[in-house]
């Protein structure tokens, strides 16, 4: 059964927030970030917000057309980005100006990112959680996969869990050797994808 997606506009954005709000309030680096559940739950999704505005202003958002699913996806070109340094202080700015973690996890992720070659970066997916492994996380990202493949286009994107870096694994991303610790918290693992030669 294929799931249908589309590409999410402007007039989306509150039922984007609401979906990567929920799909991450249990997530071990979102829980680090912001680790009283009460405040997590109010000012979460004006943390996830500015990913959101970010995308849906440089790159795409992907939409599956029952709302339970979406991927935040950007072009990154080689080279060392313009402006990037200002995102970590405007996800704490946006969120919680007293809490450094909402900074220092951008600060900790950018540090890391690859920059030598241009590349199709998986920012966010967030599936709603009563609909978590059905496999709609796999469907959104097989179309963009399958581009990356045939343009001769690498991926990048960062696990927040084990769990999610066996997805990553299965459909061809590697593991790039060095991960990033939070303070006294979860770790992320950068992981990287070469275009593949199509099957048969």
């Amino acid at each position: 059964m294929g799931v249908a997606i589309r590409q999410a506009g402007e007039g989306d954005r509150e039922a984007l927030v609401e979906l990567l709000d929920s799909a991450f309030q249990q997530d071990p680096v979102s829980g680090w970030v912001f680790p009283d559940e009460a405040h997590r739950r109010a000012v979460h999704g004006k943390f996830l917000g500015v990913f959101i505005d970010i995308t849906l202003a440089e790159g795409r958002v992907d939409l599956t057309e029952d709302g339970s699913a979406m991927a935040l996806w950007l072009e990154v070109p080689a080279g060392e980005p313009e402006g990037e340094d200002e995102v970590p202080a405007l996800m704490r700015e946006t969120a919680d100006p007293e809490n450094e973690r909402a900074e220092l996890v951008g600060r900790l992720m950018g540090a890391v990112h690859p920059h030598d070659r241009a590349h199709t970066y998986l920012l966010m997916i967030g599936v709603s959680p009563e609909r978590q492994g059905e496999g709609l996380g796999t469907a959104l990202m097989a179309p963009v996969l399958e581009r990356c493949d045939r343009e001769g286009t690498p991926a990048y994107l960062e696990a927040s869990s084990a769990r999610s870096r066996v997805l990553y694994e299965r459909l061809g991303f590697a593991f790039m050797g060095r991960t990033v610790q939070l303070p006294d918290g979860p770790q992320m693992w950068p992981m990287w994808r070469e275009p593949q030669e199509p099957q048969g």
